[in-house]
């Protein structure tokens, strides 16, 4: 393999997983896009819808212990296209299936279980791909096809909801999968270096790592612990605030005088532009990090959202426009520092345990997802006593600023990283 063919496999990889994860990835938020029509006609309480959004989490947790270690073993390629074929399939019985809270969560639950072999197992492919100084940018745009999806699901759901009935949402958000599966098995595939086949040496950003071992601290795992501690409290923040954004904004919609089919329309296609920041963002922030450093970029972005989730639940009731400024605030930096934490990782390990140690990451990450929305729904069932459906909520306040309590963690945990690199000499 010469090195112009490599590049161009390189090319088609890269454009395919993008592709891939926007079209695999719809399913995963099509359901809080359409929660408030699903729980209106399958009778569920505020505290199940908080239930439901955790099993999906749940699910993505307990599969992406094992995929890292499975895509070590059987190749990564392999893993990320069997998991979205059965992403598509889980998220299409879905709409056929779901009639009751036990349904609903069981179903949930399976699709949980399929895309949490997606994205890690992805990030593994392209860090194959691109070496330490053009990583962060690939794995940004990966994850920004991501938040591209999430918003897609919005985007998507929400209006045929509106014009038909959320089966059709939930359906219409869930059939690009099998196209995002059929793209994986034809057109991805792991490196190969062009040194393995033809001789010639390899572009510096395809060798193995360099000074894995200085970065990472002689192999101490001091790093690695810190730079997930601070994913988990990234975490805490993003993934509660894409669950709930889509029924804050409805509640928001509803309490400026729209009717409930107009304010969930309205509110799922604010919510969407919400999340829909969070692609740019990310690449944005992955290029950033390349340039002045990780560390500062996390510091960055952490603090600039978690601050303004004490103000944005105060707005409810405000002129929409005012809610709708500092949610696209909160999108934008939110999800900004999603990639770093991947790619800061793929340089703390040596390249033969990167697949197991970003599972490890995103399990311990994916972890308080799982606790974060319930606790969410918890707090604004108890602040609203009585609540039945959260479109009638009036009390945002104290629920997102548990938000931006958890999310503390990131920025401390960065900021411990950054004294212990500099006092071993480690570079950032």
């Amino acid at each position: 393999m010469n090195l112009h063919s490599y590049q161009t496999k390189k090319n088609v990889v890269m454009a395919s997983m993008l592709a891939a994860m926007f079209l695999g990835y719809l399913p995963w938020y099509n359901f809080s896009a359409v929660s408030s029509y699903i729980a209106q006609d399958l009778s569920l309480t505020v505290n199940q819808t908080g239930m439901i959004l955790s099993s999906f989490q749940l699910g993505y947790v307990i599969v992406v212990l094992f995929t890292g270690w499975l895509s070590d073993r059987i190749g990564n390629q392999r893993v990320v296209a069997w998991a979205t074929l059965l992403t598509a399939l889980s998220s299409t019985l879905f709409s056929f299936l779901a009639r009751d809270f036990v349904s609903v969560l069981v179903l949930r639950l399976m699709t949980g279980l399929s895309a949490g072999a997606i994205y890690v197992p992805g990030i593994a492919l392209l860090s194959g791909w691109y070496g330490p100084e053009k990583r962060g940018g690939a794995i940004g745009a990966y994850t920004g096809a991501m938040a591209l999806a999430y918003s897609g699901g919005y985007f998507i759901a929400a209006p045929i909801a509106a014009a038909y009935t959320w089966r059709h949402g939930m359906f219409w958000t869930s059939i690009p999968a099998f196209l995002a599966a059929f793209l994986v098995f034809a057109f991805v595939r792991d490196a190969k270096h062009p040194s393995s086949a033809s001789g010639e040496k390899p572009p510096v950003n395809h060798q193995e790592d360099p000074g894995v071992e200085k970065v990472s601290g002689s192999g101490e795992l001091t790093g690695p612990v810190l730079i997930t501690t601070g994913y988990m409290g990234h975490m805490w923040e993003l993934y509660a605030f894409w669950g709930w954004i889509g029924p804050f904004m409805v509640a928001c919609a509803k309490a400026v005088g729209y009717d409930t089919v107009a304010a969930v329309s309205l509110g799922g296609r604010l919510a969407a532009f919400i999340i829909l920041l969070g692609a740019p963002s990310v690449w944005l922030a992955g290029v950033a990090a390349d340039r002045i450093g990780r560390n500062p970029t996390i510091l960055i972005c952490a603090l600039s959202s978690l601050g303004a989730q004490f103000i944005f639940g105060r707005l409810y009731g405000m002129p929409l426009a005012a809610v709708v400024i500092v949610g696209l605030w909160i999108g934008f930096w939110v999800a900004a520092d999603s990639s770093i934490y991947k790619a800061g990782m793929t340089v703390m390990v040596s390249p033969k345990r990167r697949g197991t140690a970003l599972g490890i990451q995103s399990a311990l990450g994916f972890s308080v997802t799982i606790l974060s929305p319930y606790v969410f729904g918890r707090v604004l069932t108890h602040v609203n006593q009585g609540l039945q459906d959260s479109s009638q909520a009036i009390h945002w306040a104290l629920p997102f600023a548990v938000l931006g309590m958890g999310a503390l963690l990131a920025p401390i945990s960065i900021l411990l990283l950054r004294v212990y690199q500099r006092r071993k000499g480690i570079r950032a």
